[in-house]
């Protein structure tokens, strides 16, 4: 798809970019539906979907392009991929999210999964400072990319056995009144749902990320920052436009999830397969972002614990940073 791109004139290569759109909100959409019917069948609660089967689907780009520029040395563009996503992630999906519908956070969430996706950035920056098993610092080596899978495996088991608990504590719910009640998808349905939405997601964000850095090198962007805003932003669409439609179809915890679990996914399996096959490169201006990253944590997770919920000027205070942070790196 890159090469057909990349030889296309330039109003062909624009028409390709709404084409990837397309493909990302229906894609979305589905993968929606066909997971939040299996979350009420296996009386799962939807933040545990979000935070796992969504949170994957929606970061197969993420995924793709990182494991990709591993494997071709470009590096830079890998770490800066992830990075650039996760912020856009935590300051405009939850942000846009926050202002379309006022979140309601739950406990466990501000209890567990916003503080471990810090600790995954905090990780990351530790690895990437100390080196762990490398003569060469300011990089992830293939220990590096070992231990942050290690830590990626023991996450999905705690999600495994939350789930479990969920279902457990469900037992006794009425599944025939309840699927005529809210109208649930069928168990194949569901799957071909989810199937298709995550081909779908993944289709379009291939296809916008090759379209938008085709256009933005055209414009003599560099690749370092074609990586941190084009890149990043077009990788992050699914998390974007997954959340919003979780949020429109009143699935807040689902949006929630979807974005902090994202977020803790890209760091530890995007960047651990992508440092495992190659070591991957951080240069100075990663650190940075990373600590940016650290910082906008902080104060999500501060929004969330004052009164359990991230109100529309939060959500618009998170928005105007995020462009802040755009305005900077686009400076310097």
């Amino acid at each position: 798809m890159e090469n057909l791109v990349n030889s296309s004139p330039l109003i062909l290569v624009l028409v390709f970019l709404v084409i990837g759109f397309v493909f990302l909100m229906k894609g979305a959409d589905f993968f929606v539906e066909g997971s939040s019917s299996i979350a009420k069948r296996l009386k799962v609660p939807p933040i545990i979907i979000g935070l796992t089967i969504v949170a994957m689907g929606t970061s197969l780009p993420e995924t793709a392009v990182s494991v990709t520029a591993s494997l071709v040395n470009n590096n830079e563009l890998a770490v800066s991929n992830v990075v650039g996503s996760n912020i856009f992630n935590l300051m405009v999906v939850v942000g846009v999210c926050s202002i379309l519908t006022p979140i309601l956070v739950q406990k466990e969430t501000i209890r567990r999964d916003i503080p471990f996706s810090m600790i995954c950035a905090l990780l990351l920056l530790g690895l990437g400072i100390l080196a762990a098993g490398d003569t060469i610092g300011m990089r992830l080596g293939h220990l590096d990319g070992m231990i942050l899978l290690g830590f990626f495996a023991g996450y999905i088991v705690v999600m495994i056995q939350s789930a479990m608990k969920a279902r457990a504590a469900g037992k006794n719910v009425d599944m025939e009144g309840m699927e005529e009640e809210i109208g649930i998808l069928s168990w194949p349905k569901s799957i071909l749902f989810i199937v298709g939405g995550a081909f779908a997601i993944a289709f379009g964000g291939d296809l916008t990320v090759d379209a938008a850095s085709r256009i933005a090198i055209d414009l003599g962007m560099s690749q370092t920052l074609v990586g941190l805003t084009i890149v990043s932003i077009g990788t992050s669409l699914p998390e974007l436009v997954t959340s919003v439609v979780a949020a429109r179809k009143n699935e807040v915890d689902m949006a929630v999830g979807n974005a902090v679990g994202s977020n803790i996914f890209n760091i530890l399996m995007v960047l651990g397969v992508a440092s495992a096959i190659n070591p991957v490169a951080l240069i100075r201006e990663n650190i940075i972002d990373i600590v940016i990253l650290i910082v906008f944590s902080l104060i999500v997770w501060i929004y969330a614990a004052t009164k359990q919920r991230i109100s529309r000027k939060e959500g618009i205070s998170m928005v105007c940073m995020y462009l802040i942070y755009a305005g900077y790196i686009i400076w310097r």
